[in-house]
Order: structure tokens, then sequence, then C-alpha cells
């Protein structure tokens, strides 16, 4: 069971921000002390973090972008996790 709320409209961390960096051929996230590298899953998660959508409709959107995947809520439950515990992302 998530501790993530499905209504929960998340955005990425003041002072942080989300771009694809060429020398290291991957999204980034950059902030004041370093940059964290991103794998593919992440980066698809974190571009649909705008403020607007929330959780359900990132999950919701994601699954229509690849619609051959099974069911992606448990894992982008999982990466928001992270993410919030690392404080990458905030609630709006």
């Amino acid at each position: 069971m998530s501790i993530i709320n499905l209504e929960l409209c998340p955005r990425i961390r003041r002072g942080f921000r989300l771009q694809w960096e060429p020398a290291q051929s991957c999204h980034v996230l950059l902030y004041p002390e370093g940059m964290i590298q991103l794998n593919d899953s992440a980066a698809h998660i974190l571009k649909l973090v705008d403020e607007q959508r929330s959780v359900a409709q990132i999950i919701s959107q994601l699954q229509e972008q690849f619609p051959d995947a099974p069911d992606l809520s448990d894992d982008v439950l999982a990466f928001m996790e992270v993410a919030y515990a690392k404080f990458w992302l905030e609630p709006c």
C-alpha cells in the first residue's frame, strides 16, 4: 500500500530542475549541490510532474503512452515515494 495520495498534484522541489544532459546522455535533476542522473522511467514520470496533474492523472497518461506495459501504478507510486523521501518532489 502506498503512502502517496493519488489526488496529490506534485511539483519538482524548488531549486531542482529537470533537463536533458547531453554529456550524460540522460535526463538529470540539477540542484545547487549537484546532479542526479535519472533512468528513462524516472525521467518519463518527472516530465509529467507539472503542478497541474494529480498522481492518478500521471499514472493514466503514462499508461496511455505505454499501452503494452503492465499496470504501472505500483512502479510510479514506488518512485514517487522515493522522490518525496529524497526531497526531489513536494506537494503543491
